[in-house]
């Protein structure tokens, strides 16, 4: 074996113990460095009153959450209407209802508390109006890329489990 073979190997060797670990040290840090990022929605368990997925089958959404404690966080139905004017303005009551009922937007500033691995959302506004100026307190796991958020009171009633993926 040539000199230039045995650096290719031990290259190669290092590699496979480095890169590994580059993923584990990628969750090293405050809660609120692991949580910050953006996240897309991978399921809800958000149920309407009737029993039915609120978000319905394949429900899409987009979780930001900054460095610096501002958040933007959006959930739709993938199945929602389109409108037959072109025109959101000229939107039917049925399409209007539709919209109301399968879309969610909020914004506003997050604290997180590392001891109790909570953050704390304060709505500042909302597609839901009776959110704004309130705050509420959420559970939150991260595991590798995947963040879990336990919704103790959704906008529809009940509680609801998210799970998110670390947007690449």
């Amino acid at each position: 074996m040539n000199r230039r073979n045995i650096l290719d190997i031990a290259a190669i060797t290092t590699l496979a113990f480095v890169l590994p670990t580059s993923s584990v040290m990628s969750q090293k840090g405050s809660m609120k460095e692991q949580l910050a990022g953006t996240w897309t929605l991978v399921s809800a368990t958000t149920k309407l009153p009737d029993g039915s997925p609120a978000w319905g089958t394949n429900p899409k959404g987009l979780l930001i959450l900054t460095e610096n404690g501002y958040f933007s966080s959006q959930i739709v139905r993938s199945d929602l209407p389109k409108f037959k004017s072109e025109n959101r303005a000229q939107g039917t009551p049925e399409e209007n209802k539709a919209v109301v009922e399968g879309s969610s937007s909020t914004f506003g500033t997050y604290t997180v508390d590392e001891t109790k691995k909570t953050y704390t959302l304060k709505f500042e506004g909302s597609s839901f109006p009776n959110r704004v100026g309130t705050e509420q307190t959420r559970a939150f796991t991260i595991a590798g890329d995947e963040l879990k958020i336990a919704n103790p009171s959704t906008s529809v009633g009940g509680s609801s489990e998210l799970v998110y993926k670390r947007a690449r």
